[in-house]
Formats: C-alpha cells, structure tokens, sequence
C-alpha cells in the first residue's frame, strides 16, 4: 500500500505539544521509552485506572484520588501525581494503588503527550464508544487520533490496552485501530441525529432510564469540546463555556445551525483549515480564559486555563 500524505502544516501541528500536552520539566521522564505507538499506549494504560475500575481490578479506590486526581487539567501535574506515588521509570507498570485515577480523557491526554514527543501527529477526539455494553448506546468518550503514514489517522483507545478492561468489555478489535463505526466523532453523531438517522437519546453519558445526561444538548457540548480538542485546547470533559447549556434544555435554532457548521469541518475527516478558523472566529466555539467547571464530585467553579 503506498503512503497516504499529511499536509506539512497540519504534521507540524499536531507533532507539537499543547498547553495540556506538554510534560513540561518532567521531560526527561520520556527519554527511555519506546518509539512505537501501540507500546506507547499500553505504557499510557499502566500510570492510570478509570474512576470506574477499581471493580474490575479489585482495588477500593480512595476517595480523595476518586474525587481529586480527574481535576487534574495539564499533563504535567498528572506525571507529578504518578511519580510523587511511584518513582519508578514511566516503563514499569504500576498497582492500582500508585496509579493517577482519571477517566478516558486522560489516558487519552497522555498517549497523544508521549506520540507528540516522539514526533507522531496526534490528537484528542471526543464522541461516542458503543463497544461499552449491548444495549445500543453510544457512550461519551475520548481516543487518541494519531497518524499512521501506511493508512492515515487511525483512533486509539489506550484504556482497551489492559486486557483485564478489554476482557469485561468483549472487545474483539485491536485498541489501537478502533473501527470508525464503534467510535462516532462528535460531529459525525451530529449529523446523524439532525438527519433523523439516529435518536439523540441513545448518546450520551448513560441511557435516559439513569437520568438527564444524554440527548441532543449533550451531543451538541461534545462537538464543541471536539472542536476544541483540534485546535489543541484539551480541556477537561465537564469545562463548559460559550453555547453550553443546562442539561436537558432544548437548542435554539441558531445554536444548532452554529453545530452544523462545526459538523460539516469537523468529522471522520477533519477540514484543518476551516476548524482553525470555526474555533478563532467564533465566539459562542472559542474557549475563553476562564471556563465554569462542572465538577462531577467537587461541584461548579470557575477556573482561569494556563
């Protein structure tokens, strides 16, 4: 198969690392891992468990790290987290107790770090997994984009990486090429909701049975993150600002017009051009100095970005 091509300036782009990305003075703590990017991820998967896993890998997850270490925005502070804990090389993989306790944006986070820093364009995408249960619904989640010269970007999911986790989800494809109709991108749920192909109730954080937090708004919210995410501003999952809305409340027709523009550049295939312009040029899109964080255990405030 010949090389697919990645245009100079969009390579460039996201081989860079991001205020969120970026490790900082704890750069050093890269230098002896390896190059590959599957390898990459599982090195990803062993500094971190989910929130929900302690279950799944017998470990009773102290409260204060269940609360605390997702608040955790820049990659910096989580490598900090994961050595202060355990001073080990980044290579040797932790027990549950020493590991950060973040949520798929951070495994994603630090997968794309360390691509980045071995040069292999890399990016968040936010959207929605249904290989998390049979049921037709289509969870909130966010993988790792990267760039394969052979086949083009490709989406990883470093979580899958553990088969303990891959096991008690019957994950039957391989993490690091995640098939593009078991992870919609944000705008590709978009598009399929406003053409009546699909029911925005079966998007969301969990089915509308369990509560409020599913539905078009919800969809409309991971497109702006998305959005965000391309431009390399990787914000936490519950930082909202501009267009957000109260959950459960119905868009206005000009919010949802905004959202169908973001869908058309912003898909399977990213527009680069047009999705920097989208995020500069739109006020309602653009994340600001300052976001209003909806902490899902610590409750709402407003936090300034770096």
């Amino acid at each position: 198969m010949p090389p697919v091509h990645l245009a100079p300036d969009v390579a460039a782009f996201y081989t860079g690392q991001s205020a969120f990305t970026d490790p900082g003075d704890l750069a050093p703590l890269y230098a002896d891992l390896p190059r590959d990017p599957a390898r990459l991820a599982r090195v990803a998967r062993d500094l971190m468990i989910h929130r929900g896993e302690g279950g799944t890998f017998g470990h009773a997850v102290a409260p204060d790290r269940l609360h605390d270490d997702a608040e955790t925005r820049y990659l910096d502070d989580i490598l900090r987290l994961v050595v202060e804990r355990n001073d080990a090389p980044l290579s040797h993989r932790r027990e549950p107790g020493d590991r950060f306790v973040g949520v798929c944006r951070d495994f994603s986070l630090l997968h794309c770090s360390l691509l980045r820093h071995i040069g292999v364009p890399a990016r968040l995408r936010s959207g929605f997994a249904t290989y998390f249960g049979e049921n037709g619904f289509h969870a909130d989640h966010v993988v790792t984009e990267y760039w394969d010269p052979a086949r083009g970007w490709l989406f990883a999911d470093a979580q899958l990486t553990e088969p303990l986790i891959a096991d008690a989800w019957s994950i039957g494809f391989d993490p690091m090429d995640v098939p593009r109709d078991r992870f919609l991108v944000a705008g590709k749920a978009w598009r399929a909701i406003r053409a009546g192909e699909a029911d925005p109730r079966a998007f969301g954080l969990h089915p509308p049975e369990e509560g409020p937090l599913n539905g078009e708004w919800f969809v409309a919210g991971n497109v702006r993150l998305d959005l965000a995410a391309l431009n390399k501003v990787e914000t936490l999952l519950w930082d909202i600002w501009g267009t957000e809305t109260e959950p459960g409340q119905e868009l206005v027709d000009p919010v949802r017009e905004l959202y169908d523009e973001v869908a058309v550049v912003a898909g399977d295939e990213v527009r680069f051009a047009a999705a920097r312009a989208l995020f500069a040029e739109r006020e309602g899109l653009r994340t600001p100095r300052t976001v209003l964080s909806l902490a899902p255990y610590n409750g709402p405030r407003e936090v300034t970005l770096r």
